[in-house]
């Protein structure tokens, strides 16, 4: 048996002009073990996609690629249990990925390829509400702006619009790194397009993201995280003062939704609550 999961409500850091954000706030879920967090974040997922359905008749979906959501993915796609499976209104999904490796989608590191394994292969939503980042371009600066444009469809959005997804999901990096977007990286300064290609000088490779401002406008963002390894990372993305060029997954503190971070307690060992 597993432990129920422990919210608790730590202040952040508040910016001064975001003093109003609910997300000025963390909503942090602490669970026994990597597993239950992917079986608290389904049971969220869930909840967040139909209440979505019910309201707007659809719910749009940022998924995102590491090493706890092929748990989650395979728990949504009822593997071990059709909790999920037979409950999510998998018609009325609309699918996108928040970041992307500058891979083709047939490569092992391909987030888009993990979750048509883990996930898409295995539920009924429709092939043309699956938009997937063409990674496999070679400009990676030409794909962004050809992700960017699918999004602007698909939202039915002007050229200064901002998609506002139901669901975000996302992981963080060891270095405090959300999306693909690293420490010191300059999409943390971009306000006016939806997804870019930056260089990581680190991976010396591109990558694609979504922006801040896409991330931060979601109305329910859950971040994903397991593992001692990430203890320091989340301390500080949780309790440590406001420097986003230096702990990026801080930006969430500006969201203007829903914020919830589930952490096994592993993760979870440097958190003073």
């Amino acid at each position: 048996m597993t432990d129920s999961p422990k919210t608790l409500n730590t202040p952040a850091t508040p910016d001064s002009s975001d003093t109003n954000h609910p997300a000025n706030r963390a909503e942090v879920r602490v669970v026994a073990y990597r597993g239950d967090v992917a079986l608290d974040a389904a049971r969220l997922f869930t909840a967040c996609a139909k209440a979505a359905v019910a309201k707007r008749s659809r719910c749009a979906v940022a998924l995102s690629g590491g090493s706890t959501p092929p748990l989650l993915f395979q728990m949504l796609a009822g593997n071990g249990t059709v909790e999920f499976v037979a409950s999510v209104p998998w018609p009325h999904l609309h699918v996108f990925w928040g970041d992307e490796r500058h891979v083709p989608p047939t490569d092992p590191q391909s987030n888009y390829r993990m979750a048509r394994e883990t996930l898409l292969d295995h539920v009924p939503i429709p092939s043309a509400q699956i938009h997937r980042m063409p990674a496999e371009d070679p400009d990676a600066a030409g794909a962004a702006r050809a992700y960017e444009a699918a999004i602007r469809a698909d939202f039915n959005l002007d050229d200064d619009g901002v998609p506002v997804f139901d669901i975000m999901l996302l992981g963080m990096g060891t270095d405090g790194h959300t999306a693909s977007i690293f420490p010191g990286s300059t999409v943390l300064g971009e306000r006016d397009r939806l997804v870019v290609a930056p260089w990581v000088p680190r991976l010396e490779t591109y990558r694609l993201t979504m922006t801040p401002p896409v991330i931060l406008g979601a109305r329910t963002t859950i971040v994903l995280v397991s593992g001692a390894d990430k203890a320091d990372a989340l301390h500080s993305a949780i309790e440590d003062a406001d420097d986003p060029a230096r702990c990026p997954i801080q930006i969430l503190r500006r969201s203007s939704g829903r914020v919830v971070w589930i952490v096994d307690r592993a993760a979870a060992a440097r958190l003073r609550a």
